[in-house]
Formats: structure tokens, sequence, C-alpha cells
């Protein structure tokens, strides 16, 4: 159907070779290779811990969960990001309260605003590097210190990117990734905790897993006969087919990275002489990870008409994202109605998403542009 989709992700032999290994080795469920991968996944964001789970949503909630957040307790939190974000916040019986985004340079959340929503009920600051570009982490960190609060780092967009020197997922207290199949990397499913402190780390690990105390495969291998229950867990554990796909997925993550970036160079330079389109992120305090291409439409411009332009083009395109705080949950139904982010609604209106993807190529990033040109050339 597409001449250029949004994203695709290609598997070769060593995934297949991979998951093949699994299946031959009698064990399917949270195993030794979910155990590796974990490992090299620690030790490529640099934290002591990183916990696999089946979702970057279950990473999130656990992540809340972790920090003790619950029942009275905010938790400051954009609202141009996908809703998991603040519905993990109110799975653990706290409130989002959303904090408006920088500007339409920098579609990430705004320092100084977070600085303004802070109550004495706050706990935490829950940050999403848009686009795989980091938040202006130095400034975030120093509200966080000065409050006491806690920071979630969700890094879904970001994995690679750095801030500072260090990764994504090693700056605050807590990191979360999504291996979602539109992901840098993907298990299809999957996620990922990351984190320095141990007990963080340890609750995470418990509460993946029902609560309990010992898992099947060390019963599996007689390392324990029988188990204790300590938490209310969840079943969010991942399996052994995918960590095998996410052990081979890392090993070509700043591969992949490294053409994003040279794609989005691509579309910078093409696209910055087309009066209509405006680029955000034009200068990042950090290394990005490229996750996806947005841009922002002037006001005047019909933002369905030019997707269904593109669409008749063969090009697919998306949004990201509309506002959570004027979805009909969170906005009818939660109480919402009343919280204005003028920036981050506008941005919502004016945003898509272009193609972009490591196996792209320039030819279709030209063909891109050149259908955009051609559109606003078309409107003069």
């Amino acid at each position: 159907m597409w001449k250029v989709p949004l994203f695709n992700f290609v598997f070769d032999k060593k995934e297949l070779d991979a998951v093949n290994k699994i299946l031959h080795s009698g064990w399917l469920t949270m195993g030794e290779a979910s155990k590796k991968f974990e490992e090299l996944f620690s030790r490529f964001i640099g934290t002591k811990h990183a916990i696999a789970v089946s979702s970057g949503t279950t990473a999130l909630h656990l992540a809340n969960l972790a920090l003790g957040i619950g029942d009275g307790d905010e938790v400051i939190c954009p609202a141009l990001t996908f809703v998991a974000g603040a519905n993990s916040i109110i799975y653990t019986g706290a409130r989002p309260v959303f904090s408006e985004i920088t500007g339409l340079d920098d579609l990430n959340i705004s320092p100084e605003d977070i600085g303004r929503k802070i109550t004495s009920k706050t706990r935490a600051i829950e940050v999403m590097h848009y686009g795989g570009c980091p938040c202006d982490m130095e400034s975030i960190e120093k509200i966080a210190k000065d409050h006491g609060l806690y920071i979630i780092e969700d890094c879904a967009h970001a994995p690679g990117a750095k801030y500072n020197g260090k990764r994504c997922g090693s700056i605050g207290d807590i990191g979360t990734f999504s291996f979602y199949s539109n992901k840098n990397m993907t298990t299809a499913e999957g996620g990922m905790i990351t984190t320095d402190d141990d007990g963080f780390a340890e609750k995470a690990r418990l509460m993946r897993s029902h609560g309990m105390t010992s898992q099947t495969l060390d019963r599996h291998k007689g390392r324990s006969f029988s188990y204790d229950v300590t938490e209310l867990g969840f079943n969010y554990r991942i399996d052994e087919i995918r960590s095998a796909i996410g052990i081979v997925q890392l090993e070509k993550l700043e591969e992949a990275n490294k053409k994003r970036r040279e794609l989005d160079r691509a579309y910078r330079e093409k696209l910055s002489s087309i009066k209509g389109v405006k680029l955000p992120f034009g200068k990042n305090p950090g290394t990005s990870a490229h996750h996806i291409m947005p841009v922002l439409l002037d006001k005047e411009i019909n933002r369905e008409e030019f997707m269904g332009y593109m669409k008749d083009k063969g090009i697919q395109t998306s949004i990201h994202y509309p506002a959570i705080n004027r979805l009909d949950l969170y906005c009818n139904k939660l109480g919402y109605d009343n919280v204005s982010l003028p920036i981050t609604e506008a941005v919502a209106q004016q945003e898509v998403t272009l193609p972009l993807y490591p196996s792209m190529g320039n030819k279709a990033v030209g063909y891109v542009c050149d259908s955009i040109a051609a559109y606003f050339t078309r409107r003069e």
C-alpha cells in the first residue's frame, strides 16, 4: 500500500537463529536469555540494574510502584506523549499533573513549568525524551533535588540517546524503555527498567512476577522448591523468545541510530527552505536517538488535508501526539477539562510525523520532501 511507510523493521538471519535456538531449548518463559538480555542492556545504558518486562507500559507502572508512589500522590508529567505515561501513574492511585512543553523548537517537558506545578503532594517528575531528543535534564535534576522529588525517565523514544555523556535511562532515579514494533529496537512487545538503586530494582523484580520470592526457572533447576508471595504483584514478565530477539536488536542499535541520524540530517537539509513547515529540535542539549521525524505545519494548513495528500502519494504519516489532557477519558471522565496547556495543544494540532527508519534510504527521503514541496507550491 505504501511507497514509503512510516516505519519498518528488518529482521535477518540473526534474529531467526536466535528464536530457533530458544524454540529448541525446551524453555520459553523468563530464563537464561532474559538474564543475558538484562545484563547486556544494563551494561549498554550504564546502570547497575536492568529488569526486563512485558511492555513499556508495564515498565512505567512498575517504575512508579518501585518508587512507592500511590494514593494521594502527584506526579508531574508531559501531556505530549503516549497516554501510557499518564495511565501508569493513575494505575498506582496517584494523579498525573500535566506540565507544558518548552516550545515549538523543543517539544520536551518544560523545566520552568515543572517548577510551577509542584505542590506538597508532588512525589516525582516523569519526563519523556520526545522523538529521542533528551530533555533538559540538568535543570530538571536541580528542581528534583531542591524539592526532594524522584525522576522517572520514559526512554521509549530514546534507546542510545545521550545527555552530558550519560545514556538516557541512567540519569534519573529510574528509567523505562519500550521495545514495541515501531521502536528503535524491537522485540514486538517488551520493555525494560533501568536503575542504580538496589531497592528499586528488587521491588520491580518482585512485582513483575506476582510478588513471588522464587521464579519458575529456579524451581525447575532445583535451586528452590517453593515460594512465598510478599507483594501484590503482576504478570509483567518478558519471555525467552523476545529476550533472544532483544539481544540481537541491541547489537544493531548503534548502527541503526547512526543511519537514523543521517536521514534526519537529509530531511533537515531538504525541508529547511519550504515555507509552511517548521522542524523542531534544530538544537538539542544531547545526542538524539532520532526515533521519529516530527514537523509542525503552519496554523493555516489543514492537517487532515495534508496527510490525505501524502497518503495519495503513497507516503504514510502519523501524529505524535494528541494532547492527553484533551482525550475523552481525561477531559470528560477524570476531571482534566479545566487543564490548559496552550503550547502543547497547539503542537498537538499542528504536528505531523514523517517516515523515518534505518532502511529507508536518501531516495525515499527525497521523494517525501519533493512531495511536501509540491504540496506547498500548489497552494501558492
